[in-house]
């Protein structure tokens, strides 16, 4: 009955549903119709669509205004044609071209065309509209129309509705029944016997067969269920059902939290030995009974788990932390520096770092094992107070066998001592030391032996005091991973160290020694190299003839051996270059050519090497005339320090560094009153990170704006005022203050070019000889001016000029308008003359010739007796 019940009223919902549905489908198949006639209605009235037609190319203008406004219009497609049924539009563009699929022709009589038809589309309803001219003639049609599946989709969209409707009133007829059986459904459900048995089978052997523990309770705090697992993790008896959870004999926080009722996520609890990750739920959200569904989770493991990846994870940190901070410089003291601060601070609580000797003057130590440990120097201490008993910084020790230091050193393996009360050997060899250190706190150490490329350079020692806890295996490879890293950079640091000295010995050896005996100028120098490498600066003084003195500084690009080798190079060509008396800026353009010969060298051997570029400034101070001529190629101006304290710097013209070639050099003549003191130097002085070198020049004036300072304080005062902390560059300075030679010590005379004016001149030098109290050298010094004199006479033209220099030296000058220089050759017995010069040779101490722009000098020097 209940079944023919159900039938009845099933067929009289299909019937009603039938009907409404052949209704609807109707009125949407009439709203197709009416849409479609409404767009293709409202394109062909559209404004410019004649003038398309009739244009070069309607589908280019008109297929992109079709696709919108069939987009807009919500139809399958607009398609505008000529008379003759061509396509110029579709919303496929393979069908532009093509005949229409319909009927046309009540449309080119002007009439709407409403059809359904078979095409490219599918099966379609359309409505075929024709498009009129200003006169009225048909001049092409627009057809507009949606797939019948796209009615019936529309349509279908509604028979939920419909068959929702249908169901509530299925749902009512049946509501009866529903009632009678509900309690069965509720009971069962709605499952038979078998399945019920075979639910309650699998229910009960998954549940005592998880790794988790179950743990119902209901709103009264009774056990409901409890599986094997929560009876294990809790200690619960078999029969647990039933009874109250604080009548379990739980810990007070166990058995509250079962009972509270309140959801809990991963709450970790500690019963026993276990700790347990317990989540809590309602039972209740779907409308079960009220009560509460706990489980257990044994994560004792897991947390082991997690502190050990938590401890590598540390570990990997401090590696890193150490990787960055460590080798930060190539100084072996601050590299040690920098493993022993690491470790106090995160790994350790005290470290040290002991090296020898050598290592610290960056050689290499002996190779090959070790009977005993060395001499070690402690260069690193880091996280002990200032009465600690360790040996201190600077302490130069031996390590005794068998002390663990010792071991690891000999070995060349570490050696970890869990705890320093069980080192009796230690103990029983210093026992003093031994029980200082363990009285000061130190009860864990673990010493590394510092080798790098085969080179078993120190040991590196890391304490623990009783406050922490001791060394462990697995500390040992996280204290041999930074001490490796460590060993590697005090490696680098010791070659450094090594190259960095044989760098700065060459440098000094190619340097001046000692100043020349002079009495034109007071003179210091200063020379500080550089602390991270040799940059070639380099400064000399040269004696030139005349009591003149030539002032160089100059400074090498780049740093190391070649750039200390190539300032030799250099220093030694202005040397040569100076003996042949050139004025500055002539002597800086042989210099530029050497420079560019040796980039050549240098590029043409090894395509990788540096040039060779540097700047020098060359300068000429002539005491008798108070002038001074210089010139620099690249180089910083000199300072120019008055008498009366300002400083000001020549407007020397710069020049290009040494090695650009092809352009000049200008020299500038300076007047120079007696005791002024000239300052050259090189741009490591005045050049810092923090500032520039304009900058550093201002300071380097406010530095020198004083008065009666001598070159020696005034080198003091500049280098204990300028320098960086961190010096980067090599800095050469050079002070000199100048002297005026006196004019009683200068005689000087006009002498004709006639032959018979000789001996006029020759009583002149005696008379001014006398003078000098110079007697006994009159007739050496008048055979040589008669023969310079007779030779002027004979080869030049113009006035000449005599002039006698008492300076440490006897110097004849004779000055001429011509630009020949005599030179000394081999006279033949037939010869009349030719041997003048031999005997200026023989009596003079040195004799020469130097240019200037009236002609030459040719000078003579003999020492004084």
């Amino acid at each position: 009955m209940f079944l023919l019940q159900v039938l009845i009223v099933l067929l009289l919902i299909v019937a009603s549903v039938t009907a409404l549905l052949l209704q609807s489908r109707s009125d949407r198949f009439q709203g197709a119709r009416d849409r479609s006639v409404a767009a293709a209605e409202a394109f062909a009235h559209s404004p410019g669509l004649v003038a398309a037609l009739r244009g070069p190319d309607p589908s280019a203008v008109l297929q992109p205004l079709t696709e919108a406004a069939r987009k807009r219009a919500g139809v399958d497609f607009i398609v505008v044609m000529n008379r003759a049924g061509i396509r110029y539009t579709h919303p496929k563009p393979e069908q532009i071209g093509k005949h229409f699929v319909g009927t046309i022709g009540p449309s080119l009589a002007g009439h709407v065309t409403i059809e359904s038809v078979v095409g490219p589309l599918g099966h379609e309803v359309q409505a075929v509209v024709p498009v009129r001219d200003a006169r009225g003639t048909v001049v092409g049609l627009v057809s507009a129309g949606m797939r019948v599946s796209r009615v019936s989709s529309a349509v279908d969209r509604q028979l939920p509705v419909v068959l929702g409707a249908g169901a509530a009133a299925l749902a009512l007829t049946t509501a009866g029944t529903a009632l009678v059986t509900r309690r069965l459904r509720r009971q069962t459900h709605g499952l038979g016997p078998v399945e019920m048995t075979r639910m309650y089978e699998h229910h009960d052997a998954v549940l005592h067969a998880v790794r988790e523990g179950v743990l119902i309770v209901d709103a009264d705090g009774r056990v409901l269920l409890a599986n094997d697992e929560a009876r294990r993790l809790l200690g619960l008896s078999p029969d647990v059902e039933g009874h109250r959870v604080t009548d379990l004999g739980l810990a007070p926080r166990t058995a509250e939290l079962l009972v509270s009722g309140r959801v809990v996520t991963d709450e970790v609890l500690q019963v026993g030995d276990l700790l347990l990750a317990v989540n809590i739920r309602h039972t209740d959200p779907r409308g079960g009974p009220s009560g509460t569904v706990a489980t257990l989770r044994d994560s004792t493991e897991l947390l082991a788990l997690a502190g050990k990846a938590e401890a590598a994870q540390s570990r990997l940190r401090l590696l890193y932390e150490a990787t960055v901070a460590i080798g930060t410089t190539l100084d072996v003291r601050q590299t040690a520096e920098e493993l022993t601060r690491v470790a106090a601070d995160r790994f350790a609580d005290y470290a040290t770092v002991d090296l020898a000797e050598p290592v610290l003057a960056g050689e290499e130590p002996p190779a090959g094992a070790y009977s005993e440990a060395p001499e070690l120097r402690r260069v690193a201490l880091s996280g002990l107070p200032e009465d600690h008993p360790l040996y201190r910084v600077g302490e130069l020790h031996r390590y005794t066998v068998p002390n663990p230091m010792a071991t690891g050193f000999i070995t060349g393996r570490s050696v970890l001592v869990p705890d320093l009360r069980d080192a009796e050997e230690w103990r029983a060899q210093e026992p003093e030391r031994f029980e200082r250190a363990l009285e000061h706190g130190c009860r864990s150490l673990i010493t590394v032996p510092l080798r790098a490329r085969g080179v078993l350079m120190g040991v590196a020692n890391f304490w623990r005091s009783r406050d922490n806890t001791p060394f462990e295996e697995g500390d040992l490879s996280l204290a041999d991973e930074m001490a490796a890293r460590a060993a590697v950079c005090i490696d680098n640091a010791r070659r450094f160290t090594r190259e960095h000295a044989m760098a700065v010995t060459l440098q000094e050896s190619l340097l001046p020694r000692g100043m020349p005996e002079q009495d034109a100028l007071d003179l210091a120098h200063r020379y500080l190299p550089a602390q991270t490498g040799v940059g070639g600066d380099w400064f000399d003084v040269i004696p030139l003839p005349g009591a003149r003195v030539a002032l160089v500084v100059g400074d090498v690009v780049g740093h190391g051996l070649h750039a200390a080798a190539t300032m030799g190079r250099l220093r030694t060509a202005v040397q040569n270059f100076s003996s042949l008396d050139l004025p500055p800026d002539e002597l800086l353009s042989h210099l530029d050519e050497l420079v560019h010969r040796i980039d050549h060298e240098v590029t043409g051997a090894d395509d990788e090497a540096t040039v060779a570029g540097a700047t020098c400034l060359y300068a000429i101070y002539d005491p008798a005339a108070g002038r001074c001529t210089m010139a620099r190629a690249g180089h910083l101006p000199p300072a120019l320090v008055h008498p009366d304290g300002t400083v000001e710097y020549p407007d020397l013209p710069a020049g290009p560094p040494l090695g650009v070639g092809s352009l000049p050099f200008e020299a500038l003549d300076l007047h120079l009153p007696e005791g002024s003191s000239l300052v050259l130097y090189t741009d490591g002085l005045v050049e810092g990170r923090n500032h520039d070198i304009d900058t550093g020049m201002q300071n380097l004036a406010t530095t020198l704006a004083q008065r009666g300072r001598t070159p020696d304080e005034i080198c003091e005062t500049v280098l204990s005022a300028l320098p960086p902390a961190r010096q980067r560059d090599d800095i050469a300075l050079l002070a000199a203050r100048t002297h005026l030679l006196d004019p009683d010590r200068i005689a000087e005379w006009e002498v004709p070019s006639d032959p018979a004016a000789v001996a006029e001149a020759r009583a002149n030098i005696t008379r001014q000889l006398a003078q000098w109290d110079l007697d006994e050298m009159a007739f050496a010094t008048e055979l040589i001016l008669s023969e310079l004199i007779t030779n002027a006479i004979l080869y030049a033209t113009g006035p000449l000029r005599v002039r006698l220099l008492h300076d440490r030296t006897l110097i004849c000058e004779v000055s001429d308008t011509s630009s020949t220089s005599p030179h000394l050759r081999y006279a033949a017995e037939e010869d009349e003359g030719g041997r003048g010069l031999f005997l200026v040779a023989q009596l003079a101490e040195r004799w020469g010739t130097r240019y200037t722009p009236e002609g030459k000098i040719i000078w003579a020097e003999q020492t004084l007796h």
